[in-house]
């Protein structure tokens, strides 16, 4: 009898940590940014560690072409000059392919990079992902790392109509300047 209750309290324990190594957790404000490699719209593999030295702004949108992630892109576009004088990189991340990106690009005259998560790898490893309709998003939360790599701000669920000027302010902020 007690072999068999060691055993169901073993197999539950071990279901309990399956379930929590499954959920994605979010990356913490001080912690270091989780490292990553992705391919841009371009093809070419980009890295995190590429943009030591500078700030990076690291939002993920759920699709290429829908409504609210065109707005949200459009306003990052709209602001590129602001976050280039602050020293700031812009990257988007998505589960989209390098085509759909380099489609939407081009349609919307993106000039910053987008990247492919086609294997939700980076989207778990931030803790932004969902599920809608069955299918893998990333969820619509944004990451401000500072220039040694270190997370100094996490935007969640954020409203893409001003989530550039949010974004802005606290670089300002955050810069003392």
């Amino acid at each position: 009898m007690k072999a068999l209750l060691f055993v169901a309290l073993t197999l539950s324990a071990a279901g309990l940590l399956a379930l929590s190594t499954d959920t994605p957790s979010l990356p913490s404000v001080g912690s270091n940014a989780p490292a990553f490699t992705l391919p841009s719209q371009e093809g070419a593999q980009v890295s995190l560690n590429q943009f030591k030295g500078k700030w990076v702004v690291l939002y993920f949108y759920p699709k290429d072409f829908t409504s609210g992630c065109t707005m949200e892109a459009h306003n990052f576009q709209r602001d590129l000059d602001k976050y280039t004088q602050k020293d700031a990189v812009i990257l988007g991340v998505s589960v989209d392919t390098v085509d759909s990106h380099k489609s939407f690009c081009t349609k919307e005259a993106l000039n910053f990079k987008l990247l492919a998560d086609a294997n939700h790898e980076i989207v778990q490893k931030y803790g932004s992902s969902m599920e809608y309709n069955g299918a893998i998003y990333a969820a619509r939360n944004t990451f401000l790392i500072d220039p040694a790599g270190v997370i100094k701000k996490v935007y969640l669920k954020v409203n893409p109509q001003n989530h550039s000027e949010q974004v802005l302010a606290d670089l300002a902020q955050l810069q003392g300047k």
